[in-house]
């Protein structure tokens, strides 16, 4: 049988989506096709945090339901005019790497079966100085989603008291992420050591919601952990608009901070945010015009800014 393709043209480029009709969310229907028509109408806000960083891949050809393949490679065949950056990691190897800068490198991953995207903190500029700080809000597993909401309100209060300005969003799964924009003069180690200085700084005041302790089985089963880690090199989160490959096709979706202590995971998704940016628009627009230092939070932790 003919392999069946769906069209689209996108920044005066064709792409073609292959079998548009399997479902790649059983449970919801959503299909191939529906993650494509997803990924045009919010190109606009999914580059603002995608935009010239390397992205790694986590493709699902079959669906959701298989297993999913992590590519940090690009494939050697692939069109001339998709643009990419070489990372190097701390083993000494390196990898060549997807930089979306457009509608037509969204859709492309999509057609390989990209469902959620997973960029590095830089930028193809310099890659070895971050410009994100991330600040990720991870529950333990008897840990209530009104703590989640709570911890975030908490650490966007320790970030404002440190000039730092932070973008709340849903993680689409079952957390939450504040990602905050910063002058790319430090390196790794000391971006992480700022996140866990501000991370201590929440544990502190959240009685007894937050942690910070590194060791799973020493952390309380209904505490939130704040990940800290997720500024070390090579670590990657899921995107802001990211779709998540999660049965009801959730998306990260970015929130203005008086929507946090009344938001809900399962009102993100990929039928309900398009219409969202339409009729709300897009709470993390001006993110890119919010850069701060984090001299202060190293000032925290004792270190150098």
């Amino acid at each position: 049988m003919a392999t069946e393709y769906e069209v689209f043209e996108v920044d005066g480029r064709e792409i073609r989506i292959s079998n548009p009709g399997t479902v790649y969310f059983p449970q919801s229907g959503w299909t191939k096709g529906d993650l494509a028509r997803y990924h045009v109408e919010c190109a606009g806000a999914l580059l603002v945090q995608l935009r010239e960083r390397p992205c790694m891949l986590k493709r699902f050809p079959g669906g959701i339901d298989t297993k999913p393949i992590y590519q940090k490679r690009v494939p050697q065949k692939r069109p001339e005019w998709l643009q990419t950056a070489v990372l190097k990691f701390p083993s000494g190897r390196e990898a060549e790497e997807l930089v979306p800068v457009d509608a037509a490198h969204l859709l492309w991953a999509v057609s390989l079966g990209n469902v959620d995207w997973n960029p590095h903190p830089v930028r193809r500029s310099d890659l070895d100085h971050p410009d994100e700080l991330r600040v990720d809000i991870d529950p333990m597993p008897k840990a209530p989603w009104d703590h989640v909401r709570r911890v975030a309100l908490i650490a966007d209060e320790v970030l404002r008291e440190h000039g730092l300005v932070g973008f709340p969003r849903t993680s689409g799964s079952r957390g939450m992420h504040i990602m905050v924009r910063i002058h790319q003069r430090w390196d790794f180690p000391t971006v992480r050591a700022a996140a866990l200085a501000l991370a201590r700084e929440v544990e502190q005041r959240s009685e007894g919601m937050a942690t910070a302790t590194w060791w799973r089985e020493e952390r309380p089963q209904d505490a939130v952990f704040v990940d800290y880690n997720q500024n070390a090199k090579d670590h990657t989160v899921a995107a802001g608009y990211s779709v998540r490959p999660v049965p009801d096709a959730r998306v990260a979706c970015h929130l203005g901070w008086e929507e946090v202590p009344d938001c809900e995971l399962g009102d993100f998704r990929i039928d309900t945010v398009p219409e969202r940016l339409r009729t709300v628009g897009d709470p993390s627009a001006t993110i890119d015009e919010t850069a701060g230092s984090l001299d202060s939070l190293l000032e925290l932790a004792g270190g150098a800014g």
